[in-house]
């Protein structure tokens, strides 16, 4: 069976092949830039639950004192009617938005029913029952009525909700686009997070809107990784990083949209008609994406293959040699009605498994992969103290991903893959762990420059791990390897919301969390592989000879 793999690596290698083709000819510049626009409404739906759940600022209710129908939030009498307790300051856990003083109806009936200080007994505290919105934003805490300590659970919910979409559509579509081909499960997992995303505005009720977010993260998590598939295996090996590195700039620039639609809009139905409806016009992808010849010839469809390196040769305006055009015979399209996926996937699985060096270097790359979400996610949740604006703090903490990334694409070119994943893992380590001393004796600016630059690092550490991964995985299951990465990552995202609850206990420790973790992730990172200017693997034997 080896020797057939070889034989067929021989004959029909596809970086060799890009030798003629042009390893980025006009061609693949074209495709590529239309696999990337999808990033950013996936980008912009993973991320606009932040803002359709976001809680405004809010009030009880005083009806002795306001119109339901026109309300006040700053009345004149707050300070008579409402609780002025300041020991926090969260929104949806201030003492005035659930609880206020009950009012003596005698008093309020001897002063005519006029709403003064005197009919409020500041000795009888009663639970609140109606709210008055501060009418900047319009989320869904407004549309359910999701108000108080006791139900921000739901709110929490929302985005566990999320993730675990994000979970199982990771680790599903990987696996869809193995065996079913990369273009057919990522236009699917395009329309899935379309009509998810749009539907998600006339949701009746609060559970059906939660179903629809986990619906919603299940399209978007195939997205990205899709596109980064399609986006690596259509380019030579000295242009792969370009691929990785180019897709993330557009994944921020989605982060950063979403942001400024939210700005805009205030309004939690046009946001996520915004961020959802344009994506159906990319359901004509089916007609203009071709299949990756990566997949194709690694699943013996030769003449599919054959075609599409045609196409792509007259675009690139380039002379195929004859002996390329032999390398695909004819009788081995017949194969394809007997072909199955899985008779090919298990047994290279199987022998993956069988690999003492494999189990050891995935094991790391994963644990390296959920740290990175760890971190990335928690500096995330941590970032309001950047700004007082929360549009502008989220634009600003999407935005540094772009220097991140840039730094990724010249450390990869510069210094290879593990060298760029070890320095980045670094560097945000470092960075965190010096905001713990340093915000004792420097100036705010201080710690916000560490932030953002603990932010940079670990989003650096993103770029050069999706384009390390994918180079040390054989093609059959590249796209799946790459989906189950993602999926551990996920894991390591979903920990993150919890971890600022521990600086309740010991206000370092969750700086000291991320920078312990990004530095033990930068060592072990030592051990895998360098993947710089090597061919991909197409077997498992080349996998463990990186």
């Amino acid at each position: 069976m080896e020797d057939d793999d070889t034989k067929d690596t021989k004959t029909m290698d596809f970086d060799d092949i890009l030798v003629e083709l042009g390893e980025l000819g006009r061609f693949q510049i074209i495709m590529y830039l239309l696999v990337c626009l999808p990033v950013l409404f996936g980008a912009a739906n993973s991320l606009s639950y932040v803002f359709t759940a976001g809680v405004p600022d809010y009030r009880c209710f005083i009806p002795e004192c306001e119109n339901a129908s026109n309300p006040i939030f700053e009345a004149p009498w707050i300070d008579w009617a409402l609780l002025q307790d300041n020991s926090s300051q969260v929104i949806g856990f201030r003492a005035d938005q659930c609880d206020r003083f009950a009012v003596n109806q005698t008093a309020w009936i001897a002063d005519e029913e006029q709403c003064t200080k005197s009919i409020f007994d500041r000795n009888n505290i009663v639970k609140c029952t109606e709210w008055v919105f501060s009418g900047s934003d319009y989320t869904i805490v407004n549309e359910w009525n999701i108000t108080c300590t006791e139900n921000q659970w739901k709110i929490s919910l929302v985005g566990s909700s999320h993730f675990a979409g994000i979970i199982v559509g990771s680790a599903l579509f990987g696996i869809l686009a193995d065996r079913w081909g990369r273009k057919l499960v990522f236009i699917f997992c395009i329309l899935l997070m379309t009509a998810s995303g749009v539907l998600q505005v006339f949701a009746p009720e609060y559970i059906t809107f939660v179903v629809l977010v986990f619906v919603n993260a299940l399209g978007t998590a195939g997205v990205y990784p899709l596109a980064f598939i399609l986006g690596v295996e259509m380019v030579g090996k000295s242009k792969r990083e370009i691929t990785g590195m180019v897709l993330n700039y557009f994944y921020a620039v989605g982060e950063a949209l979403v942001a400024l639609f939210a700005w805009i809009s205030r309004d939690w139905k046009e946001l996520q008609l915004i961020v959802s409806a344009p994506s159906i016009v990319f359901i004509g992808y089916y007609c203009i994406i071709p299949e990756s010849v990566r997949w194709l010839m690694a699943n013996s469809r030769n003449q599919r293959a054959k075609l599409v390196i045609m196409k792509v040769a007259k675009v690139n305006r380039v002379k195929l040699s004859e002996g390329l055009l032999k390398a695909f015979p004819d009788e081995q399209e017949n194969q394809e009605t007997d072909y199955n996926p899985k008779d090919r996937m298990l047994p290279i699985i199987r022998q993956m498994l069988r690999s003492r060096t494999l189990i050891i270097r995935f094991s790391i790359m994963y644990f390296i992969w959920a740290v990175n979400a760890f971190i990335y996610y928690g500096l995330s949740i941590n970032a309001t103290s950047l700004s007082g604006n929360k549009y502008i703090n989220f634009a600003l903490v999407s935005l540094v991903e772009i220097p991140g990334y840039s730094l990724a694409w010249i450390c990869i070119q510069r210094l290879g893959r593990k060298l760029s994943l070890v320095l980045s893992l670094l560097l945000c380590g470092i960075t965190c762990t010096l905001t713990i001393f340093i915000s004792k004796v420097a100036s705010n600016w201080a710690v916000i420059a560490l932030f953002l630059l603990g932010k940079m690092g670990v989003t650096a550490a993103f770029g050069v791990v999706y384009v390390h991964t994918a180079e040390m995985l054989p093609t059959v299951i590249r796209s799946g390897g790459v989906g189950m990465a993602s999926t551990t990552a996920r894991v390591g995202a979903l920990l993150a919301p919890f971890v600022p609850l521990l600086g309740v206990y010991f206000k370092a420790l969750p700086m000291l969390m991320f920078g312990g973790l990004a530095i033990a992730a930068g060592l072990l990172a030592l051990k895998l592989p360098e993947t710089y200017g090597k061919k991909l693997p197409e077997t498992v034997l080349e996998a463990i000879r990186l």
